[in-house]
């Protein structure tokens, strides 16, 4: 059964559009951007994982300790997945979304969605969202 949900997760992740959502095309920045700082959190390299994080989050959170404390502690799948699959790109109301799809290392299937901005450093992670997995029925 847990196969059978991981597959149905995994198709309404890739094969369904979200509703009034146009996908753009791929950026290579923005991933770079997702993807290194992912590779900093693996090996527990918070303040270079810092460096991607938007003014607004450097702000909110005052230094990578912090910053490292809430990731660990609220975002597990992304300090330590064991896969990433990077899906659609949106523009939502002016804002550029990164959908991704991570595996922690129990084997579970999280949706995420990281709000991206432009600086004049590149391409910054403004905040993640934690997205509901849809409710399947037998």
């Amino acid at each position: 059964m847990r196969l059978v949900w991981i597959a149905v997760l995994t198709w309404f992740a890739i094969a369904v559009p979200s509703i009034g959502q146009e996908a753009l095309p791929r950026s290579s920045g923005i991933e770079n951007t997702i993807q290194s700082q992912i590779d900093a959190f693996q090996v527990d390299d918070f303040e270079k994982a810092f460096t991607f994080a938007s003014p607004n989050i450097r702000t909110l959170f005052g230094n990578s300790d912090r910053f490292g404390s809430m990731v660990r502690n609220g975002y597990p799948m992304v300090w330590r997945p064991s896969e990433l699959r990077f899906l659609e790109l949106r523009e939502i109301a002016g804002n550029l979304w990164q959908k991704i799809l991570v595996r922690d290392t129990n084997g579970n299937i999280h949706l995420l969605d990281y709000q991206m901005i432009q600086t004049d450093d590149g391409w910054r992670i403004n905040g993640v969202q934690l997205l509901r997995a849809p409710d399947v029925g037998a």
